[in-house]
């Protein structure tokens, strides 16, 4: 049995960029807790229908919508739309992001734009709508998925990093404005998660690999099911009077200046 302050039955719950990956995880958290999924994609219809139907396997009730984050009309018209055939949003998690892996003196001006606009500007924009009605109707809970690079810089990067510590910033001013409207906004700073994005370098042996479980107090990737609690937490009744904080869920990484995980 959920606890109550934990307990999202009833609600409704957007989450950007669920049909994979982490934000798939953090999709079902909720939905585990009793909230109803309305989840977005923009890359295919066949890749939100075949998320869908993987959350309705699990016995969750999941609704799909393609729109572009990044795009105020398609962004108005789909929150219109998810309302009336819903109800009102009651949380609204920020996943959807991009990034391109390219030292910033080869980077185009063209790709370091692309990043920041779906990554910074995209939550602006997908916020604007939703916080209204939240707004309007004096509730409502706001997660937006920050990094670690939204505290810490590494090569090749440059542009993510910029989005990720301008998200962090957003996501404070966000809380500032319509905390007295009961509307509280926090994010997420995933670590490094055991993904199918990650699994060709989560072998022995790969530097990358060794550096993590190196680096990382706890000594191992994380389940993308870790990010479920804080998930609940920061979507229920439970984080009522939290608002404006940046939840890092990386194994400790960023607790510590780095004596390897491995040393005495």
């Amino acid at each position: 049995m959920t606890h109550p302050l934990f307990d999202l039955t009833g609600k409704v719950a957007l989450v950007t960029g669920a049909t994979h990956g982490l934000g798939m995880a953090m999709a079902a958290g909720l939905a585990s807790a009793g909230a109803k999924l309305i989840i977005n994609g923009n890359s295919s219809q066949e890749k939100i229908d075949n998320a869908v139907n993987e959350y309705r396997a699990k016995g969750f009730q999941a609704f799909g919508y393609k729109f572009n984050v990044t795009d105020e009309d398609q962004v108005t018209a789909a929150v219109e739309q998810i309302e009336q055939d819903h109800g009102p949003i009651d949380i609204l998690i920020n996943n959807a992001g991009i990034i391109k892996r390219t030292p910033l003196l080869e980077m185009s001006l063209a790709d370091f734009e692309e990043v920041i606009k779906i990554d910074l500007t995209g939550v602006f924009t997908m916020t604007r709508p939703v916080a209204r009605k939240m707004v309007e109707r004096r509730q409502g809970k706001i997660i937006n998925i920050c990094s670690m690079m939204s505290e810490l810089g590494r090569n090749s990067v440059g542009a993510y990093a910029a989005a990720k510590g301008g998200l962090k910033m957003l996501t404070k001013n966000m809380a500032t404005e319509w905390a007295k409207y009961n509307v509280q906004v926090n994010g997420i700073g995933p670590g490094y998660f055991a993904t199918s994005q990650t699994e060709p370098i989560r072998v022995d042996g790969h530097p990358f690999n060794d550096f993590i479980i190196n680096r990382t107090p706890a000594a191992k990737w994380g389940d993308p099911d870790d990010l479920q609690g804080a998930t609940i937490f920061l979507a229920s009744k439970a984080s009522d009077f939290v608002t404006g904080q940046i939840v890092y869920v990386d194994g400790g990484i960023l607790a510590t200046i780095g004596k390897p995980s491995n040393e005495v």
